[in-house]
């Protein structure tokens, strides 16, 4: 299936800047659309916070000029109209207003019957049910062309990315609304450059349905978020080994993969059936510290567990972040479990 390649600059600096990453985004085939930045407030104010309709009008312009498509972020519904006024037909919703559903609806009114399509960014959070809200509301407003933009979450731990891919939140979107196309955007994941083609790469194992990539002329001079921009250039190299022929997706193209993926159902089921024991053995213990009027939270206890299993990750070879997340979840549960009795 053919991909949908988004790029361009994170922010509409000028009409020189516009022209130049446009012409050089237009040369190149395999991109579908041109996104660039017309407002963008800052977390913090005092920042370059875009051109807004001037950005617009140049747009129209040259997307008259060389036959391209742009899209851009909005927020609000007066937002809406320009786009709609300077015939931009394709928007996109950003991440902080994806997780306010108050924001999602207002603009659902304002782009309804307008046959634009829309772009929905998942929320700063990991809630897939957030992001899966916002789509749905735009289904209900009629919106027929929705695609979804995985660009990470905001966590404390980040693993040195700007924003946690969570790879897993964006495959449970798709699980639920297998209908709706998701694109990756390495850019705001990584958070820089050299992040990039390693993340593209990983979205096309798992089968995304197309990049977001934020492409400046001269990115190390950039106004906004300069140090994850690609320059044209570097685009063109990532699409050369992103868009490469790949072998057949049928997942029963290999006999080998038969009995292995029966060995992998084997263990998990053992996997699960342990996970029953140990909240059988929560909850045994959970009637003795009643009993004896134990608080059900031992801090010290939970402190020498994670330590010893850490340890033994790190023996098996297993990744101790994975394996201290796994753990906190089941500890989690097991304290629910224990607050029942």
């Amino acid at each position: 299936m053919e991909k949908t390649i988004i790029a361009g600059p994170c922010s509409v600096e000028g009409r020189e800047q516009l022209r130049e990453v446009t012409e050089a985004l237009a040369a190149m085939p395999s991109v579908t659309m041109i996104r660039a930045g017309v407002w963008k407030p800052r977390t913090r104010p005092g920042a370059f916070e875009g051109l807004g309709e001037p950005a617009l009008r140049w747009m129209q312009e040259l997307a008259e000029e060389y036959g391209v498509k742009y899209c851009c972020e909005v927020a609000r519904p007066e937002h809406v109209s320009l786009c709609r006024q300077y015939g931009i037909s394709t928007v996109w919703l950003g991440a902080r207003t994806t997780g306010n559903p108050f924001m999602v609806e207002e603009l659902c009114q304002s782009l309804k019957g307008s046959g634009m399509a829309v772009l929905v960014k998942n929320p700063t959070s990991p809630d897939a049910r957030l992001w899966i809200g916002a789509i749905e509301r735009l289904q209900a407003a009629g919106i027929a062309d929705i695609k979804a933009v995985h660009r990470g979450f905001a966590m404390y731990n980040n693993r040195g990315y700007r924003n946690a891919p969570l790879w897993e939140v964006a495959l449970e979107l798709r699980r639920e609304l297998p209908e709706v196309p998701i694109l990756c955007d390495p850019s705001h994941i990584g958070g820089h450059r050299e992040l990039v083609v390693p993340l593209a790469m990983e979205a096309r194992q798992l089968d995304y349905d197309g990049l977001m990539v934020e492409v400046h002329p001269h990115p190390d001079s950039a106004l906004t978020d300069s140090a994850q921009q690609m320059t044209p250039d570097g685009l063109s190299q990532l699409l050369d080994a992103y868009l490469a022929p790949t072998a057949p997706s049928d997942s029963n193209a290999d006999p080998r993969l038969t009995p292995l993926r029966q060995q992998i159902d084997d263990v998990d089921h053992e996997i699960l059936s342990l996970l029953a024991r140990r909240m059988e053995l929560s909850r045994s213990i959970a009637t003795i510290k009643h009993d004896r009027g134990m608080a059900v939270y031992q801090p010290k206890r939970w402190e020498s567990v994670i330590t010893n299993r850490l340890q033994l990750a790190t023996s098996l070879g297993l990744d101790t972040e994975f394996v201290k997340e796994m753990l906190e979840k089941i500890h989690a549960e097991s304290v629910r479990v224990q607050l029942k009795l």
